[in-house]
């Protein structure tokens, strides 16, 4: 028993050397940590304890005055709605659809950008990051405008051809895919920002070396650039999964999650369930069953794109 208490005792000064180290080092940088004290406020205020309570809430009946503790019962009726599922499968193929659409498109855009000039590139850059920073608001008016059955733009070239104006936004066998459509359409600046900015710092002597063996163009693209982007197409396949099982604005803009369920997706039955039903207990329920969605579908991402192999 000696050696074990001589162990116990020797840990001891470790920790205790660890604690002193930590606040030895809050005590030298104390200025960095008063900067950082705003936005540790604003974070524990407004999402760490909204997504603590959404936890709690998710057990019980919600009331204004007194709520119920109910368990699970919550739990059960999400996956025995068929609304949720309605909503989960739309929204998975507008994530499936959407999410490869932009990061490609992204990664064959900045990929033809990036040889360019230094002005020819800034502006590039700029035409396709302004799009990123308008309201997605008012996009989706613009698109609603463009989709519309009387007088729209898509329907205009229609008819020139002599075709039939069509409902885009009011059937629904193509209210999902119409906004599949302009999801795609809209570029996405961001990642463009990302791959040109993860070229840029690809090593010439690289591409040198492979024109000495003899690749052209296309097999240094597709043997150095893209392996090399790896990092950079995992955080944007998550940015981008994240931002579409998300998906909301362009739903209450446009369709209303309708005609019928053709466009419900989860966040905005969640919205329904809480701030029309206001059964902010089962919307709390329904928020977790996404969070957990959403984190499954990125440790997948995480095991097929991981590049530390």
């Amino acid at each position: 028993m000696k050696p074990v208490q001589q162990v116990t005792n020797a840990a001891k000064p470790v920790d205790l050397a660890r604690k002193t180290s930590v606040w030895t080092q809050i005590k030298k940088n104390y200025a960095a940590y008063l900067f950082l004290l705003p936005k540790l406020i604003l974070f524990v205020a407004f999402i760490m304890i909204p997504v603590v309570w959404a936890f709690v809430s998710s057990f019980q009946e919600y009331k204004i005055f007194g709520s119920e503790w109910v368990g699970f019962e919550n739990y059960v009726k999400v996956f025995q709605s068929s609304a949720f599922y309605d909503a989960l499968k739309n929204t998975f193929l507008f994530t499936v659809v959407t999410v490869p659409f932009n990061v490609i498109s992204a990664l064959i855009i900045a990929s033809l950008i990036h040889p360019l000039g230094k002005w020819s590139q800034s502006f590039f850059r700029g035409a396709f990051y302004l799009p990123t920073v308008t309201s997605m608001v008012i996009v989706a008016m613009v698109w609603r405008w463009m989709y519309n059955q009387d007088f729209g733009l898509f329907n205009y070239v229609l008819g020139l051809f002599g075709m039939d104006p069509v409902n885009w936004l009011g059937q629904s066998s193509t209210a999902l895919w119409s906004l599949i459509i302009m999801q795609c359409l809209i570029p996405f600046g961001v990642g463009i920002i990302l791959y040109l900015a993860a070229m840029g710092s690809i090593s010439h002597s690289l591409y040198e070396a492979a024109t000495i063996d003899g690749a052209n163009g296309f097999q240094k693209w597709l043997r150095i650039t893209i392996p090399l982007l790896k990092p950079t197409t995992l955080y944007l396949v998550l940015l981008s999964t994240i931002g579409s099982f998300q998906v909301f604005t362009q739903i209450i803009m446009m369709t209303g999650g309708g005609p019928g369920s053709a466009t419900e997706t989860l966040v905005h039955l969640i919205y329904k369930t809480g701030f029309r039903d206001f059964e902010f207990g089962y919307a709390s329920a329904q928020s977790i069953v996404l969070f957990a969605i959403i984190l499954i579908f990125s440790i997948i991402q995480f095991r097929v794109l991981r590049y530390d192999d």
